[in-house]
């Protein structure tokens, strides 16, 4: 509930105005925000958040930079493939806790210091792969559209989206679309992070098989890189169901 002008207020500060934007962004949504609608939360004026910040869109960078800035710094001593992991899934946990904030960081160019050492960071991991400069930069795209659409799907997607006016009854789809009936266990929240897993072990399995086939000579990608490969998921489901 949004605060009334007459209750006592805190002092304000950078770090209060980004942590009650946050939270209302995720109670109105980024077309709900605005700094009239964060001033009465903060209980100032407008035009004192303008003393912290020039303009809305200073204030939204700012934001950006929280939420990247605050991911758990690279812990140099794994490998880098425990790296890229830990790194990802702490992303990950990011979008989860901001769910409506998160469209804007999957659009933000990232040109800020904080966005560009961000980069820095995710690129450094692909080049201590083994990788060289065309290689890091088609699989930190690859895994990018990845990651960036699975977690806009997870947060505020398909099953937050739009449904038919008249859709078709649970027992009608059951008998008519079996196949659609027998996946959608697989499809509940409650699945997404083994489905997440799935996917980036089978894109994180190819930047180890392309690294092992000489990433370091500058070049287009091997085409023995390109081959299909298991997910080291499935491979450990498929051990454990044959050890059985």
């Amino acid at each position: 509930m949004p605060r009334s002008r007459s209750q006592p207020r805190d002092a304000l500060s950078k770090d209060r105005i980004e942590e009650v934007a946050l939270a209302l962004v995720e109670q109105v949504g980024l077309e709900g925000f605005s700094t009239r609608k964060l001033a009465t939360e903060l209980g100032c004026e407008a035009m004192s958040i303008y003393h912290y910040y020039p303009s809305k869109a200073h204030l939204l960078d700012a934001l950006f930079d929280r939420l990247i800035g605050g991911l758990p710094a690279d812990q140099l001593t794994l490998s880098w493939r425990e790296r890229l992991d830990r790194t990802v899934f702490a992303y990950r946990g990011m979008a989860h806790r901001n769910p409506r904030f998160f469209p804007y960081i999957a659009l933000h160019r990232h040109n800020t210091a904080v966005g560009l050492a961000w980069l820095e960071r995710m690129l450094t991991i692909f080049r201590d792969a083994g990788l060289d400069s065309e290689q890091t930069a088609r699989f930190f795209r690859v895994i990018g559209y990845y990651v960036i659409g699975a977690l806009i799907d997870e947060t505020s997607g398909y099953a937050k989206g739009h449904s038919a006016a008249d859709p078709v009854p649970d027992s009608v789809a059951a008998d008519a679309y079996p196949n659609v009936a027998a996946v959608n266990p697989w499809f509940k929240p409650s699945e997404h992070e083994a489905t997440f897993r799935l996917g980036l072990d089978a894109l994180v399995d190819r930047v180890e098989a392309v690294a092992a086939g000489g990433g370091q000579g500058e070049g287009p990608l091997p085409a023995e890189g390109l081959r299909p490969l298991r997910p080291a998921s499935l491979r450990a489901r498929s051990s454990r169901s044959s050890s059985r």
